[in-house]
């Protein structure tokens, strides 16, 4: 059972990450100064559309790696929540004809939490690592 567990994160890992690195890129291939003009609209300051698309872009690169799940997915929470709270809120769950809900947001957000909670072991940098930090430890003990 704990195996299927470990498969079915992993695969929530990947395509969290692979969604984020998405639209990190588009972020930067669509024109990363039109996006800080639209955040500036939204009442956001224009610098952070750098710092969303980096941490998207670098953050899916990441997450699929599963280096540094929990970190991540803990900033993937927070850009997911001021998405919801300062572009899709007025539209609804399902959205209103001239706008998208934020049932995505929701849903990437809520997947984002479950590594925050959990994490994502399986096929992943993070437990390359710890398992070589308890060797090292029980070398030194």
């Amino acid at each position: 059972m704990r195996k299927n567990q470990e498969i079915g994160s992993l695969l929530l890992r990947v395509v969290l990450g692979i969604t984020f690195f998405v639209h990190g890129l588009s972020k930067f291939q669509g024109g990363i100064d039109n996006i800080g003009v639209w955040f500036h609209s939204l009442g956001i300051p224009s610098f952070m559309a750098y710092v969303v698309a980096s941490i998207e872009l670098v953050g899916g690169i990441a997450i699929i790696l599963g280096l540094g799940t929990r970190i991540v997915s803990s900033f993937f929470v927070l850009i997911l929540a001021g998405a919801i709270l300062f572009v899709k809120l007025p539209a609804g769950l399902t959205g209103n004809g001239k706008m998208t809900g934020y049932e995505l947001e929701l849903s990437l957000m809520i997947i984002a939490l479950y590594h925050v909670l959990n994490g994502s072991r399986f096929l992943s940098i993070d437990s390359i690592v710890s398992k070589t930090k308890g060797v090292e430890r029980a070398v030194q003990n």
